[in-house]
């Protein structure tokens, strides 16, 4: 079972991830990007040290940055480790994914080859995971395009918590190379079309052969490149695409010519391509393809001039950032994510029953409707459903303002809570089920936690199947479960209760033996006035009321 606070922990490390990531993007040169990867390390990863190794034109990997330790740093780089030494190194250890790991016990026959190394000396380890200073952990960096080509390789010595890196650690790691790899390539391109760009300036009597060079490196560039008209009538319409842009949105160059990217954005980013700059501007969106879909992207544009005097042009790089953004939505639903059941968590459901409440109570609202009622001499009921408006009137404050928040009130004849509930007075409010599994703990101590899994399991996959599209099932952590269905009555929230338990009474097979579970209710209610915490307290101690009501009741599980 996952910790309460793993949830916490992992989105903090995902925001660490991201403005580390960030940071790769934003330095200017290949140097500047190299000592962001080395201090992305240290400052997002959890290690104390971190050493960049690049692979040189001869094949040799040379220490090309360092963070953690400045005397390190002066001592070890520079210099130059062979190729074959570091084929060796890849080559032993423990794979974990695209990660090497040698531990200490296996590279001691390294302490002699000719790769820069520094460390420093330790006890041995007391517990299977501690790290050792010997141990070793590498992260090859290979360019983008499916092939192998290696670019050189991470480096990370002494984790912060002592110990070998766990599954998040090493996923975090491994995309952490691969985006640091994009951000090497990047940065050369980039320093490869600022040289031509420079030629195309300082070198007016070779400017036929500048040309040249800029259209090759325009045309073969791994990443997609365009190239958009500015200013006038037909600002940032496309004059020229290379063929990685066609291949990327499936277009013909022929047909590319008919659009600007202002044609071809995803309608919710049409904002994000307009605040994009010109002059040096990045944006991140999605671009049609021919056949209807969209493509993440990372557009970066230049201004360039195509003579001294002539007119100026756009020129974009676009990268694909699809799998980047895949990673993202998938670290981002496992932490919001019960890993067991796939429900949303507890940090996820408080996060979804804050985003409907408000800190003003309903009653201040109830009562400026009581006013206009009054006024046109229909005063209001006692207990009276408000209407729901798209604006609100502050009594306190001397003038109107729209509030364009609908709040949300509990039906008055349901106060005294419970799974039941009195006469519904006809006010539907968002239903907050607090769920307690009756028997599941003897489950768990008579058949082991396989099988008090699999029935958590089984009830989770029951409640979703019972309840609406737009409803939430969540796992609150243990053997409780909460519901919240908005649109309910009273009555209507007691007969999804039932509806509830008697999904999860029939008896559940695991591993060929039948197991049963009870279920206990505790209807709440989410008002404005409220906190997340307040509306699951109020669910959470009606669901007791009701357990010990029924705690003459007998129930069997096994």
């Amino acid at each position: 079972m996952e910790a309460e606070s793993e949830p916490y922990v992992r989105l903090a490390t995902l925001r660490q991830l991201h403005q580390v990531v960030a940071d790769l993007n934003r330095a200017t040169s290949l140097a500047d990007t190299l000592q962001a990867v080395a201090d992305g390390v240290v400052a997002g990863l959890g290690f104390e040290l971190a050493c960049v190794n690049l692979v040189q034109p001869d094949g040799d990997l040379v220490i090309a940055a360092f963070a953690g330790n400045a005397a390190a740093e002066a001592l070890i780089t520079g210099r130059v480790g062979s190729r074959a030494s570091w084929e060796r190194r890849l080559s032993m250890g423990e794979a974990w994914g695209d990660l090497h790991f040698i531990p200490h016990t296996e590279g001691w026959v390294l302490l002699d080859d000719d790769v820069p190394q520094w460390h420093t000396e330790g006890p041995e380890p007391r517990f299977a995971d501690e790290w050792h200073p010997h141990d070793r952990l590498y992260a090859p960096m290979y360019a983008s395009g499916g092939g192998q080509e290696l670019l050189g390789v991470i480096s990370v010595d002494r984790p912060r918590n002592g110990r070998h890196p766990g599954p998040w650690g090493q996923e975090a790691l491994q995309m952490y190379a691969s985006q640091a790899a994009i951000a090497i390539s990047n940065a050369r391109l980039r320093a490869n079309m600022q040289r031509a760009l420079v030629r195309l300036e300082r070198e007016q009597q070779a400017l036929r052969a500048s040309e040249e060079s800029f259209r090759q490196a325009f045309e073969y560039a791994p990443s997609g490149m365009a190239i958009a008209e500015m200013g006038g009538d037909q600002h940032g319409r496309l004059l020229r695409t290379n063929d990685a842009l066609c291949r990327l949105l499936g277009r013909p160059a022929s047909a590319m010519r008919r659009y600007s990217f202002a044609d071809l954005v995803h309608p919710e980013d049409i904002g994000t391509l307009l605040r994009t700059s010109a002059e040096g501007g990045r944006a991140e969106l999605r671009l049609a393809r021919r056949d209807g879909t969209y493509v993440w992207v990372s557009l970066r544009n230049s201004v360039v001039a195509d003579t001294t005097d002539g007119p100026r042009f756009l020129l974009t790089h676009v990268e694909d950032i699809e799998e980047r953004k895949r990673h993202e939505l998938h670290l981002a639903h496992r932490a919001s994510h019960d890993s067991l059941t796939g429900l949303p968590n507890s940090a996820e459901l408080r996060s979804r029953l804050a985003a409907r409440l408000c800190r003003r109570p309903h009653s201040v609202r109830a009562t400026a409707v009581e006013a206009l009622d009054a006024a046109y001499g229909e005063p209001s009921a006692p207990g009276r459903a408000v209407p729901e408006h798209d604006f609100d009137y502050n009594p306190h404050t001397d003038a109107g303002s729209f509030d364009h928040h609908v709040h949300i009130v509990a039906p008055t004849s349901d106060a005294d809570g419970g799974a039941g509930g009195g006469a519904d007075d006809g006010t539907k409010g968002l239903a907050v089920l607090f769920c307690d599994l009756d028997g599941f703990k003897s489950i768990n101590d008579r058949f082991g936690h396989h099988t008090g899994d699999a029935v958590l399991i089984e009830v989770a996959r029951r409640l979703t199947t019972c309840v609406r599209d737009g409803d939430t099932v969540a796992r609150l952590g243990g053997d409780e479960f909460v519901v919240l269905a908005d649109g309910l009555g009273s009555a209507d929230a007691a007969d999804l209760a039932v509806r509830l338990r008697n999904a999860i009474i029939p008896p559940i097979r695991v591993d060929g033996r039948a197991v049963r579970v009870g279920a206990s209710f505790g209807i709440g209610w989410a008002s404005c006035g409220m906190s997340a915490d307040e509306v699951l307290h109020s669910a959470d101690q009606r669901m007791y009321v009701e357990k010990r009501s029924r705690a003459k009741v007998h129930r069997r599980a096994g």
